[in-house]
């Protein structure tokens, strides 16, 4: 087993002003499964209860406010706009109105992408509409322009959408969204899972025609928060299959008519979403918007870096992109010779919280993650020699 190497100098600690909003433990490595929500949003989410248990004729009107706060940093964070922009009770259902918008044809998507992206697709198939065509990865897990360009050269006139992840939760590697648009060209829709990168990687969202994203992992608004933003090519050939009551012209106007489909992004709305969820939502953006993105990647990328020199000082080996490009926040290792059970074990008892697969083990450090958080993950790795 190779020697340790002793730990590199003292790095910057947390992102200032961003890490004073939390409150996690010195040793949680899991924000790509979810990320402990600021003090904001507890707040925010007890003031909105609060307020619905002593509940007027103005509550539920003024409570609903907080979602078109929160579908405006979202669209602006997305670089969209609001008409553009809706709120979503989390990234599967997005997929599902992705999906189910498109009448026909053969949509690629990545073999071993997460399986909510996977379903959406199944289910279509079952129903004579869209039909997935499973993109291999190259030999590194990578779905590529290169991957895609020789997909479309092998048959690929009938295909009409990429479906992809913004980042890959399983090797951690960032797509490039520039590259992959040029390789689909202008006339197939990019249908991008942004859930692994938004608010941590400063990617080009514009490129993509449908991104969509929870809010409970790298964004820490926690479960049933999310948006979609759609671009005027998605808003035209998608079909508003699964629009609900809520996404219509004058939706307060009961009159047993159908109404048509909203013009904008509010045509995938099903019903009315939870103001609670819309308030903590709202809170979480704003922290990420006072901060920037730009300035959050940078300090993951300093975590990533002490994480990946500490795993290889003890004999691990990288299974995730190690370049910046390539990476957003998620080292992927296993320790040859030692079961991922046995170190998510010892890292457990350094109190360190990472996410274990079959044969590897997964840390993702945030902007509030300080350089002690490496120390733990040396020590866990050091006590299995």
């Amino acid at each position: 087993m190779p020697t340790e190497r002793p730990a590199a100098a003292p790095a910057a600690g947390p992102l200032p002003g961003y890490a004073a909003h939390f409150d996690e433990p010195e040793g949680y490595l899991d924000f790509a499964r979810y990320g402990p929500p600021s003090r904001d949003v507890l707040t925010a989410t007890a003031d909105a209860l609060a307020r619905a248990a002593r509940a007027d004729h103005r509550t539920v009107n003024a409570l609903m406010r907080a979602e078109p706060a929160a579908r405006d940093s979202a669209a602006r964070l997305a670089g969209s706009d609001p008409a553009h922009t809706v709120l979503l009770p989390n990234a599967s259902t997005g997929l599902f109105h992705a999906a189910f918008g498109i009448p026909t044809g053969t949509v690629l998507v990545p073999r071993t992408d997460f399986p909510a992206n996977h379903y959406p697709w199944r289910r279509t198939e079952a129903l004579s509409r869209a039909v997935p065509r499973w993109l291999e990865p190259d030999d590194r897990g990578r779905v590529t322009a290169d991957v895609v360009r020789a997909a479309l050269g092998d048959g690929g006139d009938d295909v009409v959408a990429l479906a992809v992840s913004a980042v890959d939760f399983r090797t951690g590697f960032r797509a490039d969204l520039g590259a992959l648009r040029d390789a689909i060209g202008p006339d197939r829709l990019l249908i991008v899972d942004a859930i692994q990168g938004f608010g941590i990687a400063d990617l080009p969202w514009q490129a993509a025609d449908v991104v969509v994203a929870g809010g409970q992992k790298w964004l820490r608004a926690s479960w049933s928060t999310g948006f979609a933003a759609l671009s005027d090519r998605a808003l035209e050939r998608l079909e508003p299959t699964l629009t609900g009551w809520t996404g219509v012209e004058d939706v307060a106007l009961f009159d047993d008519l159908e109404h048509p489909p909203a013009a904008g992004a509010q045509r995938w709305s099903i019903s009315n979403l939870s103001p609670v969820a819309a308030a903590a939502f709202a809170a979480a953006l704003a922290v990420v918007e006072e901060a920037t993105v730009p300035a959050i990647e940078a300090r993951i990328a300093a975590r990533v870096d002490e994480l990946i020199d500490t795993v290889r000082g003890c004999g691990g080996e990288i299974l995730s992109p190690t370049a910046p490009a390539e990476r957003a926040g998620i080292v992927s290792f296993r320790l040859p010779g030692t079961d991922a059970a046995a170190v998510a074990e010892a890292l457990h008892a350094h109190e360190v919280t990472p996410s274990v697969r079959a044969t590897s083990v997964r840390l993702s450090p945030h902007a509030s993650t300080r350089p002690a958080a490496a120390d733990r993950v040396r020590a866990a790795l050091a006590s299995l020699r």
